[in-house]
């Protein structure tokens, strides 16, 4: 007996179908089924299509994004929509990130502009700000004694600025400076600084690495530089092709510029000062290239050694 193929839904056409939708809760589940379908990456701060689906409709309507459930049952006006059927069209037909459709990204609820002048804020280095390791409780594995205590912070590869950002309120007394090559990247960091009102203790500066901040020295340096390799590059799925290409390509292994950030930090950095630096998952490629160097390895509630603590001391051995 010949098997019968099994029935299939046509194409979503999300501008048209939605407009059958009457709740929130109506638009949730349609976004699920469609993003599911679709085979969307989720790699922009979002756990999966059910986190991306909420937070569209919510920061899309200007509501509350951390619990749908007091508006799922809300009726829609047909311009609402209008508006949530073309963000879902897109996300699904040209695989634009959600932070780019919204324009608005949170680190760890934190919010910030987004776009395409810089990469979606994603950052494991944000949640390590906020935690015993810098946050001043005394925790005995604490990098920082004293948030109160720095003065100056250095944030190499800033983007759209959001770790600098992140650095002012963690460090209440600290100037920081946030370096970027792209000034398209730094014109959306500026918006950011203004929307949080830091532009007296964030200044931005528009070169390459260390060369903006030539003879300054810092209590802190943070980055979260390129660091993906040629062939993940070359496979990268379709949402990362809407960000810069030079915010996260890395070189051939994604390391040519963390070699060129190790070997220039201890020049910048005060006695008893340390820098930490976000690398993804290829830590073991690190280790074999500094053998010697003791790297120490945070771990954050979603990642495994893709963050790195070198103190002054054993960044100066390297430049030796």
């Amino acid at each position: 007996m010949k098997t019968q193929p099994l029935p299939q839904l046509p194409p979503a056409n999300p501008r048209k179908e939605i407009l059958e939708l009457s709740t929130l809760r109506d638009v949730l589940r349609y976004a699920i089924s469609v993003f599911e379908r679709a085979e969307l990456s989720f790699g922009h701060g979002a756990g999966g299509a059910l986190d991306e689906a909420a937070f569209l409709i919510l920061e899309s309507l200007s509501l509350p994004i951390d619990d749908f459930n007091p508006f799922a049952d809300a009726r829609l006006t047909e311009r609402e929509k209008h508006l949530l059927g073309e963000r879902i069209a897109l996300r699904v037909e040209q695989r634009v990130p959600t932070a780019y459709l919204t324009g608005k990204a949170y680190l760890h609820g934190v919010p910030f502009r987004s776009d395409a002048r810089a990469l979606v804020p994603r950052s494991f280095i944000a949640e390590l700000l906020q935690s015993p390791f810098f946050d001043g409780e005394g925790d005995q594995m604490a990098l920082v004694a004293d948030p109160e205590a720095v003065e100056g912070v250095l944030d190499l590869c800033t983007g759209g600025g959001s770790l600098a950002i992140m650095a002012a309120y963690a460090f209440p007394n600290a100037r920081v400076d946030a370096v970027d090559l792209s000034p398209e990247a730094l014109s959306l960091a500026a918006e950011n600084v203004a929307d949080h009102g830091l532009g007296d203790r964030v200044t931005l500066l528009e070169g390459n690495l260390y060369a903006p901040v030539a003879g300054r020295t810092y209590d802190l340096i943070i980055t979260n530089p390129p660091y993906v390799g040629r062939e993940v590059m070359d496979a990268l799925p379709p949402e990362y092709r809407h960000e810069p290409a030079m915010a996260l390509d890395g070189g051939k292994d994604g390391f040519d510029l963390v070699h060129h950030i190790l070997s220039g930090a201890a020049a910048h950095l005060n006695p008893g000062a340390g820098m930490l630096c976000e690398i993804g998952e290829d830590r073991d490629v690190l280790d074999a290239a500094y053998p010697e160097t003791p790297f120490l390895w945070l771990d954050t509630a979603n990642s495994d050694g893709e963050v790195f603590w070198l103190s002054r001391n054993d960044l100066a051995a390297l430049a030796r």
